[in-house]
């Protein structure tokens, strides 16, 4: 399950911390904070927030899993062959027993997989799924994932936290939840308790204490030393960072893939036509939005799939090719005033974003943009009702099909493709990756079309992280296994 450190290293590696921290609660853990609701880290099911995600990482295993550098790593499947025509993935499962005392069989791995394939339909990740045709126990520890047609990610995709093999509620992970209140503790599991030989004179990690509050909270508790990380920022609490000379820790950015952008909620009034809609993004000034923020290395983009993707990508030219900002503002205002004399209204949207001082800086921003073109916008407190919905997005897998299936026409409240959902499904069963490529480009190209969604360019991860603590890594998933945190590296 995990790489043993040595009893010395790890005990110097925590008093040090502690000594840093200054409190005496770290006594009794490695103290994380994480900005989210305080209840939002202990969520069940299938559908968790990112804290949850990270718990669940910590307390279960799937087949493979990914380390602090976000790449995929054995962890109930000790190795793994792909056939050649790249539609088949073989695992070869450790020798690892349940609580109970049970081995773990490869007819319960796929029991668990079809399970949490069934219960997550009408979700985004249930679509991303569908490349899964068939999955077979070819013996009492191999186990066979068949796919529609090859796709490269796939061990990507199947890394993610809601697909870690359970049996009856329990789970074979590297580390234990306990909960204190508001905090989870998480403790590392005894090798015996999984099946690993007990090792002499080491010891598995250190035990994390992770709690969710509000950015200011959050931040307040990493400067004052009662947390040794602060992870999981966004764009929306960046502004709440101390990264001042005399900050404790220094701000580590992650180079996240992903979606940042406004999705079209309703398609009346104004945004009852694509054009209307393709104005607002037009008049957005994108490279100017995050200036205010410092952002070193953000990459705007008006495209839904990103131009840095290792394949599936580029094919696509970038939109309004030999527009300025002003000639591109000048087409918009036209829309605008037609519209405003067709129908005797003034263009109003309501745009709903997330909490935060970043959420106030984009506001005004985006304001200001809107009203180049003669379009006011305000701002909303429920994104039920609202006519633009801010998304914030860490994309699971570098494949353009995830950022597709993200606006299936049935998950979206507002315009939609069917078009481009029926070319993402044509891409499932391509014979070879040129052709499914094709078929993704072609896809984006009938989305943009629709202007169902108004993207600004990649999210924006942020972590605070004290000097010396050691398994933390910047990666394009912005995800920090906390087992890593605690010195437990998996398997």
């Amino acid at each position: 399950m995990a790489r043993l450190l040595p009893h010395s290293i790890v005990t110097l590696a925590l008093a040090a911390l502690l000594a840093a921290c200054g409190s005496s609660e770290d006594a009794d853990g490695l103290p994380v904070v994480t900005i989210a609701a305080p209840e939002s880290i202990f969520e069940d099911g299938l559908r968790l927030s990112p804290g949850a995600q990270m718990v669940r990482d910590a307390t279960s295993s799937g087949i493979v899993a990914l380390n602090a550098e976000g790449e995929v790593v054995p962890a109930l499947g000790e190795s793994w062959i792909v056939t050649e025509d790249g539609r088949s993935f073989i695992f070869r499962l450790r020798q690892v027993t349940w609580p109970d005392g049970e081995p773990l069989t490869a007819q319960e791995a796929r029991t668990s997989l079809l399970d949490t394939i069934r219960e997550l339909r009408g979700t985004s990740l249930g679509l991303d799924l569908r490349k899964v045709d068939e999955i077979r126990a070819m013996t009492n520890r191999v186990i066979e994932i068949r796919l529609t047609g090859p796709m490269p990610e796939f061990l990507q995709l199947l890394a993610q936290p809601e697909l870690a093999i359970t049996r009856d509620g329990e789970s074979i992970g590297p580390m234990r939840l306990t909960r204190e209140g508001a905090v989870a503790v998480l403790e590392p599991t005894e090798p015996e308790e999984i099946g690993l030989p007990e090792m002499e004179d080491e010891v598995r990690g250190m035990t994390l204490r992770l709690r969710a509050m509000g950015g200011e909270d959050a931040n307040r508790a990493f400067a004052a030393g009662q947390a040794a990380a602060l992870l999981d920022g966004t764009i929306f609490t960046l502004p709440l960072a101390d990264t001042g000379p005399l900050s404790r820790g220094t701000i580590r950015l992650d180079p996240a893939l992903g979606l940042f952008g406004m999705v079209v909620t309703n398609d009346q009034g104004f945004l009852a036509e694509a054009e209307n809609r393709e104005a607002i993004s037009m008049a957005i000034d994108r490279p100017a939005l995050l200036e205010q923020f410092s952002v070193g290395g953000w990459q705007p983009s008006a495209q839904i799939v990103p131009r840095n993707l290792p394949s599936e990508a580029g094919a696509l030219t970038e939109r309004w090719p030999g527009l300025s900002l002003d000639a591109r503002r000048e087409q918009a205002r036209t829309r605008v005033t037609e519209w405003s004399r067709a129908t005797g209204q003034e263009a109003r949207l309501r745009l709903w974003l997330p909490d935060g001082p970043g959420s106030d800086r984009l506001m005004n921003a985006l304001s200001l943009d809107l009203a180049a073109i003669g379009v006011e916008l305000r701002r909303v407190q429920f994104a039920e009702g609202a006519d633009l919905v801010m998304i914030d997005r860490t994309a699971r897998y570098p494949s353009a099909r995830w950022f597709l299936n993200q606006f299936n026409c049935a998950l979206l409240p507002g315009p939609c493709s069917p078009d481009a959902d029926s070319l993402v499904t044509q891409s499932l069963f391509a014979a070879n990756a040129d052709e499914a490529a094709n078929l993704l480009v072609e896809a984006e190209g009938a989305l943009i079309a629709q202007e169902a969604y108004i993207p600004l360019g990649a999210p924006v991860r942020w972590s605070l992280v004290r000097s010396g603590l050691e398994g933390f890594s910047e990666n394009p998933w912005a995800r920090h296994p906390l087992s890593a945190l605690a010195g437990v590296e998996l398997w």
